[in-house]
């Protein structure tokens, strides 16, 4: 029996639920994590857990296991990172899911950097803004704007994103531009939604200027729940929106965007990475996430 194989496949079946999804998630058969299970358990003679046709559920004995052997993990994962580099570099495999904006504008574009330093981590990126179950999809972290309130994740802030008011040239022709953003909230005008698919509320920023202080609800021509394809809505003329500054900065360059309202302010978004927090966290995701804190404190994310 390989122990360290059989440890993976029991802590990943106690974080799935379920042999067949940690099967997937570690690219072997239902009938080898089952064997390294059950091997394990023969080894130990203590049952791990509980199976039923239906449900697989840890004992009191393999929960207590499973918090160590996650230490234990862990610091296999620290001991191999720490020997000198001319022995060995962080390698492997890392999950991470961000918002489309974000990757195409500033993580992307970045990645040589990253892999000058860590030319051995293979980034495997989900571009999205939905909502990941980071056990089921096997996902490392998520980056992800606003605040992260699921109990279940450890949630890192790493920067602020500026936040302005743009309209594109010709929805201003045909509309006009407006004089105050309490405007938007006319029938005259039109803005583009933006839903977080986690609580499915459209975004809807408090503006403020000296004593003013204003929360526009207007009307929607369209809500999209993807950051790419809202400042595609925007630049199409289907009505104003909100963007962090460095989505809308290229857009402005190009005559695509107009800022509004730029005597107003606009309390800046969170920007967060998150990760299971029954996980033990590995050197590379340390070093991933390290690095893009690195990214955000630069001129160019503010």
């Amino acid at each position: 029996m390989d122990r360290f194989n059989a440890m993976q496949a029991f802590t990943r079946v106690v974080e799935t639920g379920s042999f067949t999804k940690a099967a997937e998630t570690l690219n072997m058969s239902r009938t080898t994590v089952t064997q390294l299970v059950q091997q394990l358990e023969t080894r130990l003679r203590v049952r791990l857990m509980n199976r039923t046709t239906r449900k697989v559920s840890v004992t009191a004995d393999g929960a207590a296991y499973y918090e160590r052997v996650l230490r234990l993990l862990a610091d296999m994962d620290d001991a191999e990172t720490s020997l000198s580099s001319s022995m060995t570099t962080p390698r492997g495999r890392l999950r991470v899911d961000v918002p489309s904006p974000f990757a195409s504008m500033m993580l992307i574009p970045a990645l040589p950097q990253f892999y000058a330093k860590y030319p051995y981590i293979q980034l495997h990126l989900g571009v999205s803004d939905r909502v990941i179950d980071l056990i089921d999809e096997n996902v490392d972290c998520v980056v992800r704007g606003g605040e992260i309130t699921t109990q279940s994740l450890v949630a890192r802030h790493i920067g602020d994103l500026p936040l302005g008011v743009y309209a594109s040239p010709a929805y201003l022709a045909d509309r006009g531009p407006p004089s105050h953003p309490h405007e938007l909230a006319t029938p005259h005008h039109r803005i583009v939604g933006f839903f977080w698919s986690r609580s499915r509320r459209v975004f809807s920023p408090t503006m403020h200027r000296g004593n003013e202080l204003l929360n526009v609800q207007g009307h929607y021509s369209l809500v999209v729940d993807d950051g790419n394809a809202y400042v595609a809505a925007g630049v199409a003329g289907l009505g104003a929106l909100w963007l962090p500054t460095y989505a809308a900065e290229p857009h402005i360059e190009r005559g695509d965007l107009v800022p509004l309202f730029i005597d107003w302010k606009i309390d800046a978004m969170p920007l967060y990475v998150a990760f299971q927090s029954n996980r033990y966290v590995s050197a590379k995701l340390r070093l991933f996430i390290d690095w893009v804190i690195e990214l955000m404190a630069q001129p160019q994310a503010r």
